[in-house]
């Protein structure tokens, strides 16, 4: 579940969403009201229900073949995402949904451009669609897909790597 050209997603367990109008989002650091969104590259960090804590690490241009080989794994693609084990059945069961929206009112937000923000109301360019499989996206995106007892020593080692990576909702994951 990608953007097609001209459009930014936007992810949610709420099918029922007419119109986005900009808050300040809970986990934000940033105090601003915002539409936030993702382009096609930075979708499969939310292929995952809302509140899965989830590692994320792909290869950048200043990543070593030796931080790719041990934490991805060699020979094993450019990107690996990491939850725990007790995440896994809601990963599965989860109905989770896109909104497609136009990407003319959004602009990158942050030093990486991981996110799209609007500052107005956003209309959805139809209604909420499914998001199939997300295991199956997974695979086909070329994505490892890891299960873990515990994200924090796999996290560890990402951010101590020359990995890209992401961190989404690890404050629900184990201590």
């Amino acid at each position: 579940m990608r953007p097609e050209t001209g459009q930014v997603l936007h992810f949610s367990e709420d099918p029922t969403i007419e119109l986005f109008v900009p808050h300040v989002a809970p986990t934000s650091a940033m105090r601003e009201p915002y539409v936030w969104a993702v382009g096609y590259d930075r979708c499969p960090d939310y292929w995952f229900p809302r509140a899965c804590p989830r590692a994320m690490a792909w290869k950048g241009a200043a990543t070593t073949a030796a931080d790719a080989d041990r934490i991805i794994g060699a020979g094993c693609g450019d990107r690996v995402h990491a939850i725990e084990y007790g995440w896994l059945k809601a990963l599965m069961d989860v109905s989770l949904y896109a909104y497609r929206l136009p990407a003319g009112p959004f602009r990158v937000i942050g030093d990486d451009g991981h996110a799209l923000v609007a500052e107005e109301p956003v209309k959805p360019l139809g209604p909420a669609e499914p998001v199939p499989d997300l295991l199956g996206l997974h695979e086909e995106a070329g994505i490892q897909l890891r299960v873990l007892d515990n994200l924090w020593p796999f996290w560890n080692e990402v951010t101590a790597s020359t990995l890209k990576f992401s961190g989404i909702r690890l404050r629900n994951a184990r201590r």
